[in-house]
């Protein structure tokens, strides 16, 4: 099931300098400052970032983990062996927030240009004690004071454009004119755009403007100790339910600290605070709900990789993934369920079984499929 091009592998390394949405995911952290945002991006990426309001001197951190995927693992055994496993990756990217709540702060304009290019925003909501901060921590204040934040920022954009639109009344700017004012009355109403059911053509209309309401949100809460789910403040959890946003609960310190140690007393220490898995596992499978995200397979002598994509990718949607050439050229795609090619134990064992299927470029790709496509350009 390798592609079968021998030009493909310095065409992947090409496509991996220009990254490919469907390759890695990017996930912008930020928060109101003394949110602990750095601690959690230490604790998921492993890396040691220095904490504090003077860690980052002004500059946003950066990291990439892999996403762990045991199909990946079982097939780089079954095959002889592949060259690499290569994992979907999540690539984090530490943002600089602004100051408490409370005072009236801004985003910066650097901050603004970063997350607009991220694909999923990670709000830091603070839920312990800041000594460095007046006031007590309070989670539902912050996350509306966040989300306004982004809306004013998409409002104040859309004002721009349509001032240079109202100069330019030409019959081709129509739709987008009236797609901006859409999203403006709604954005008006103190609603971020994820909120608001737009036609497939009206989203690729305003797809270019990467409005921040509009991006996928997982608010993560962060407290001192861990704490059961149902000790969550209700007004926390009602404030996520009433904006349309999934959340987690993460000790960021406690948890930055057990990365720290060996893998085997990592889990001593996760058992005793009643975890199963660590923050990182926990907060990937957070970030997959929160973007619907799965993962298909390609195999082969060279490597075995899996790529993320939304679900509801078609084949050849999918194929655009794994480079250009092969969703411009697409055939068709040769598909077997993961969990079918371990029961059977080879392709051409699936072949025989007829669970090796043919599938064309409107086939809906599924959690887990194995594909080799066929293209030609």
């Amino acid at each position: 099931m390798a592609c079968t091009r021998a030009s493909l592998s310095a065409m992947l390394l090409q496509e991996h300098r220009h990254r490919q949405k469907g390759y890695a995911m990017k996930v912008g952290l930020v928060g109101f400052s003394g949110s602990g945002s750095t601690t959690i991006f230490n604790t998921l990426t492993g890396l040691q970032a220095e904490v504090g309001p003077h860690g980052r001197k002004g500059k946003a951190n950066l990291g990439v983990i892999d996403v762990p995927d045991s199909r990946v693992d079982t097939l780089a055994q079954l095959y002889t062996p592949p060259k690499r496993k290569v994992f979907a990756k999540i690539e984090f990217i530490d943002l600089i927030g602004p100051s408490e709540a409370n005072t009236g702060s801004a985003l910066s304009a650097e901050a603004i240009t970063l997350m607009r290019d991220v694909d999923a925003l990670v709000h830091v909501v603070r839920a312990f004690v800041n000594p460095a901060l007046a006031g007590e921590a309070d989670p539902a204040r912050d996350l509306k004071a966040f989300e306004d934040e982004l809306i004013l920022s998409d409002l104040v954009q859309i004002d721009k454009r349509l001032e240079k639109l109202e100069k330019d009344r030409s019959p081709e700017h129509a739709r987008e004119r009236d797609a901006l004012k859409r999203c403006q009355e709604h954005l008006v109403s103190g609603r971020p755009l994820r909120q608001l059911t737009l036609t497939p053509d009206v989203l690729t209309l305003v797809a270019g403007f990467c409005f921040l309401s509009q991006k996928p949100m997982l608010a993560l809460l962060n407290t001192a100790k861990t704490v059961p789910v149902e000790a969550v403040d209700p007004k926390f959890v009602e404030a996520t339910a009433a904006q349309k946003i999934d959340w987690m609960i993460l000790s960021g310190q406690e948890e930055m600290e057990i990365t720290q140690l060996d893998a085997e007393t990592q889990l001593e220490f996760l058992k005793d605070l009643g975890l199963r898995e660590p923050a990182r596992d926990r907060f990937i499978r957070a970030a997959y709900k929160t973007l619907d995200l799965i993962s298909f397979l390609t195999v082969g002598k060279d490597e075995c990789r899996a790529w993320p994509i939304k679900r509801g990718t078609t084949a050849r949607q999918a194929a655009g993934k794994v480079h250009s050439d092969m969703e411009r050229g697409f055939i068709r795609a040769e598909v077997i369920a993961f969990e079918e090619f371990i029961k059977l134990g080879s392709e051409a064992h699936a072949r025989e079984a007829g669970k090796l299927r043919l599938e064309g470029k409107d086939y809906l790709v599924r959690d887990g499929d194995m594909i080799h496509f066929r293209f030609n350009v």
